[in-house]
């Protein structure tokens, strides 16, 4: 078929021409703008935090985000602003994108601040230490600064208290340590007094119920190991307890060798007496009460099997025959 455009005597029409060809590309024009505004890019980052740093210009937010891929052209995206924001300047901050957006949408979003950050269910399980807990928060928030919680953490194991928690995608290390510390003053306020009243301080308490923590599995077997290791302290012996490895060489009991118990540690509990320099993991609040109610038995010695089922023994020879029995 001829697409030329010709007079009635079968003679081209230039002008003709050139208007069709200049009407094609302003359709053109419009559909590729149109897209542009209103369609989102094929390789959106769904899930993706973009920092829009203080200070930056409407030139360089526009190339962050076309080179993030939020949007297709960082040109169009400044003209938007220029025609329909008045040329509004984008707020500052850490924005998170949970859906593929157009570019009005983006620009709706950034004029407005509306960074759209999610607070995460984040559980941090009963007897989790400071580096358990920084890696249930990384699982959840890859960019959560987890070397800088580690060392934020060191000088406050045991009062990091073990809960469900809401964190908002971009929660730093220092509010993550208010957050759990603070709820820690809040859940241990009704066993104060017993504490005091225990004859105990707290760092004594919060060391022994984290090695309760690590050591039994039942509210009841708390209170009794709690009884045997305050009775092994009274009468000088050694706590012997074999959680405190996982702390010093993150070996359990059952990884353990003669040269592990001969390992000079103030937490080796078996070189040293007394309880180690401080907790080993955040107890819960059953072992901190377990911790200052213990259970008055005649034993002095337990074990536990893979399962947590304990086993009691009032001397060393029923012990040594519970170990036959149950550890082979």
């Amino acid at each position: 078929m001829d697409t030329n455009t010709t007079t009635p005597d079968g003679v081209c029409n230039p002008v003709r021409n050139v208007f069709f060809v200049g009407l094609l590309v302003a359709l053109v024009s419009v559909i590729y703008i149109l897209s542009a505004v209103f369609i989102p890019p094929i390789k959106f980052p769904v899930g993706a935090y973009v920092d829009i740093p203080n200070g930056a210009t409407l030139y360089e937010t526009a190339n962050i985000l076309e080179d993030r891929g939020v949007i297709s052209s960082a040109f169009f995206f400044r003209e938007y602003i220029r025609f329909f924001e008045n040329d509004s300047h984008v707020v500052a901050g850490k924005y998170y994108f949970d859906a593929r957006l157009c570019l009005a949408s983006v620009v709706s979003r950034l004029v407005a601040g509306d960074f759209h950050i999610p607070r995460l269910k984040i559980l941090i399980p009963e007897g989790s230490d400071s580096a358990e807990i920084a890696d249930a928060i990384k699982r959840q928030i890859p960019e959560f600064d987890s070397k800088k919680f580690l060392i934020l953490a060191a000088r406050e194991e045991g009062y990091l208290f073990p809960d469900t928690y809401f964190f908002f995608g971009t929660v730093a290390p220092e509010e993550v340590i208010a957050a759990m510390k603070e709820n820690f003053q809040t859940r241990v306020k009704d066993v104060q007094l017993k504490i005091l009243s225990s004859g105990k301080n707290m760092q004594d308490v919060l060391t022994m119920a984290s090695i309760i923590e690590r050591e039994t599995v039942t509210p009841e077997s708390r209170r009794i190991v709690s009884g045997i290791l305050w009775k092994r302290m009274k009468i000088g012996m050694p706590l012997q307890v074999d959680a405190t490895f996982d702390y010093i060489n993150g070996k359990n009991t059952y990884d353990l060798t003669v040269d592990d118990l001969n390992i000079d540690s103030k937490y080796n509990t078996y070189e040293y007496k007394g309880l180690p320099p401080g907790p080993i993991c955040n107890p819960g609040l059953d072992s901190i009460i377990a911790a200052i109610e213990p259970a008055s038995t005649p034993y002095l010695y337990y074990l536990s099997e893979k399962d947590g089922t304990m086993h009691y023994a009032k001397d060393f020879e029923e012990h040594k025959s519970n170990k036959f029995k149950y550890m082979r």
